[in-house]
């Protein structure tokens, strides 16, 4: 089980665990990567549980994901492994008051920096939340399908340096099916598929990567840089996947397929605006 506090590979779903919880879309949660922690809380609060489909207890009792689950002092809390995806978010009411390091309350392990002395968390931790006043029951009147596709779409923007390559080997990056391999991580989804051909070579001066930058080195196979990506890079970079997608590309298990689609940079403002909007009215209050 890895638990993190942080910036979010799914930021669709760790924004609606936030706003169920009552809390502003940037508050501290977990993010869980497969198998989701055991916790109990020692005064009352509210968390609400988001992302992967996941198994969800408490005290024993089953407990819903997508809504406000108000916990009272001494309440336990399981969240048990995905039956699709990859990762789930909980939220705490008021956000968990962890450090703020370079302006961010996230945890960055490789660096050993933010949340609780820059590590993952371990049996025995102790958390603190913020106070805060008691967050009004909240659901989804839809909740969104997570993982479990056979082949996730992921669409991209062609470039930075798509120049780099044959017109063959940009037809078969978007031509096939690429799997998610064990040795991806927060750093980079590396995939494992038919090679991507070079036209002059991997390398080049190394510049800046952005969220979403997908490398190519020497063997073909294409990396794609997430949230604890590094700030400059030197291999070629033939696409980036659009923001709005980042979620759906992380929640592919090792195994699973996806495939890219191109689309232009318009398309992609324009799709960021309507994911963005979806969410907004997303979450509704319950009369109950």
């Amino acid at each position: 089980m890895t638990v993190h506090v942080l910036d979010p590979v799914d930021r669709a779903a760790f924004v609606v665990a936030n706003r169920l919880a009552g809390n502003d879309d940037t508050a501290a949660g977990l993010e869980c990567t497969y198998m989701g922690p055991r916790f109990r809380v020692d005064r009352a609060c509210a968390i609400a549980v988001a992302g992967a489909p996941v198994p969800l207890t408490v005290n024993g009792a089953p407990a819903p994901r997508w809504t406000t689950i108000v916990l009272h002092a001494g309440d336990t809390v399981r969240v048990g492994a995905p039956r699709a995806g990859v990762l789930s978010y909980i939220a705490f009411s008021g956000g968990l008051d962890v450090p703020v390091v370079l302006g961010s309350r996230s945890t960055y392990i490789r660096g050993r920096l933010g949340g609780l002395e820059g590590r993952a968390l371990r049996p025995g931790d102790v958390l603190n939340v913020f106070d805060g006043p008691p967050p009004l029951v909240r659901s989804l009147a839809t909740p969104p399908s997570v993982g479990g596709e056979d082949e996730a779409i992921v669409r991209v923007v062609l470039g930075p340096q798509a120049d780099r390559f044959t017109d063959e080997g940009v037809r078969t990056f978007l031509g096939s099916v690429y799997e998610m391999t064990q040795q991806s991580d927060r750093m980079g989804a590396r995939l494992k598929g038919p090679r991507i051909e070079h036209a002059r070579g991997h390398d080049v001066i190394s510049d800046g990567v952005a969220l979403g930058s997908i490398q190519v080195p020497g063997d073909g196979q294409p990396i794609v840089l997430l949230v604890d990506r590094q700030s400059t890079g030197g291999y070629t970079k033939i696409a980036t996947v659009c923001s709005f997608d980042i979620g759906r590309l992380g929640q592919v298990k090792p195994g699973g397929g996806l495939r890219f689609s191109a689309i232009t940079v318009a398309d992609a403002h324009r799709l960021l605006r309507e994911s963005d909007a979806s969410l907004d009215g997303v979450v509704r209050e319950d009369n109950a």
